[in-house]
């Protein structure tokens, strides 16, 4: 597999877990990645230096080629490629400062490889940005251009390649013969099917996080308020964190807002009734604060499938999130609630119209809706029945 990061984030942890599955089946497990140095079960790869991300980076920055630098930290992971012999790849994010993209699809034409391309957001087929439906672009089902998120990640100060990005991308991407596209949501699979993109196959297999590990159990808060929770990685606009200070100024004493995933400079300018809490490592932390929540807020303007909201589910805490991406595939009207981008008030509501639901049934519904829907082992079981499909197809048994 390969990915950004390795046993960190959302997409590092899905390509773990992948692995954990795999090895567990008797198969040989590799994971190469670009930043970070967590530990694996799968033998690790790491592609390139702290500098080589940093040109890249340069290179994105100033002159609008995300995905095109790492020209050599690429060659090198080719050769450690090569050596490996692997019977498939499965590429998740490949965007991230640390892969080049034309060498490395060079690399899959010549070897004739069953490939499986995880997408975890849009980036694969826009030329620029990795989500665009905050603001409704639809560049990218013909061709992309003066971009309007040329100042969102990827960022670019300078130049604007955006055409020159998506008609390269769309030459290399689509010069794959054997590419099985994964998608973790619907909403997803029907992007795809209308970008430059849809004339492979895809299929929707939905995130599934540890049920063991991620679990109801009992917290009880010191301060015995009802915990309005929010989680994530890097906390902006996009992710609703000046949401959640608006709906910091209608909440009533009876509720307390908790954020994970702040940085050192958010910490300082949020309002003194948030609690702020910086990014954690530790699942055992994460377990416990969805367990002390009331509701888990996941006001996201642009996302594909957020891990976090199965999470919460799987701890038995019901989730509200905007009509956004594929998020809304994670619950039900059991579970939790749906609003508007952006709504406000209709948060509020949905929290106090939650509350109204005993505790013991939402927990019973998130639990079970989590077990029926999103048991790590039956969806990273579904990647590996295809792996096993695509193998037996390339070796001519199927």
């Amino acid at each position: 597999q390969i990915n950004t990061t390795v046993n960190s984030g959302s997409t590092g942890r899905i390509a773990e877990n992948i692995g954990r599955v795999i090895k567990d089946k008797g198969y040989e497990s590799f994971i190469a990645y670009g930043r970070g140095n967590r530990p694996s079960q799968s033998e690790r790869i790491k592609i390139g230096s702290d500098y080589d991300v940093y040109a890249h980076g340069l290179k994105s920055l100033f002159f609008d080629r995300h995905g095109f630098g790492s020209k050599r930290a690429t060659r090198r992971f080719i050769q450690a490629v090569e050596h490996i012999q692997p019977d498939l790849v499965n590429l998740h994010n490949i965007h991230g400062y640390y892969i080049n993209v034309e060498i490395l699809f060079s690399y899959f034409i010549e070897a004739n490889l069953p490939i499986v391309w995880t997408l975890h957001d849009c980036w694969a087929f826009t030329g620029h940005c990795a989500y665009y439906d905050s603001i409704g672009c639809e560049k990218w089902k013909d061709v992309c251009g003066k971009c309007p998120k040329k100042r969102a990640y990827p960022k670019s100060l300078i130049l604007d390649q955006s055409t020159r990005n998506f008609l390269e991308k769309k030459e290399i991407f689509n010069g794959l013969g054997d590419l099985t596209i994964v998608t973790p949501s619907r909403w997803l699979k029907n992007q795809v099917e209308k970008s430059f993109l849809s004339t492979y196959p895809v299929i929707v297999i939905p995130n599934g996080v540890d049920l063991d590990t991620f679990k109801p159990i009992k917290i009880y808060p010191k301060n015995k308020k009802k915990i309005i929770l929010g989680v994530a990685n890097q906390w902006s606009a996009r992710k609703g964190l000046f949401d959640f200070i608006k709906l910091s100024r209608i909440i009533n004493d009876d509720y307390q807002i908790v954020l994970i995933g702040l940085s050192g400079s958010q910490l300082n300018e949020i309002p003194k009734n948030i609690l702020g809490l910086k990014n954690t490592d530790s699942i055992d932390e994460l377990v416990s604060h969805y367990n002390s929540a009331s509701v888990f807020i996941n006001p996201t303007y642009e996302d594909n499938f957020p891990t976090t909201n199965i999470e919460s589910l799987a701890c038995g805490t019901p989730v509200i999130t905007y009509n956004t991406g594929g998020s809304p595939e994670a619950i039900d009207n059991n579970t939790g609630r749906v609003v508007e981008k952006g709504n406000i008030e209709k948060i509020w509501e949905a929290i106090l119209e939650l509350d109204q639901i005993p505790e013991y049934e939402m927990m019973d519904n998130c639990r079970n809706r989590a077990i029926e829907n999103f048991d790590m082992k039956d969806r990273f079981l579904d990647y590996l029945h295809l792996y096993e499909s695509l193998a037996k197809r390339v070796s001519g048994n199927e």
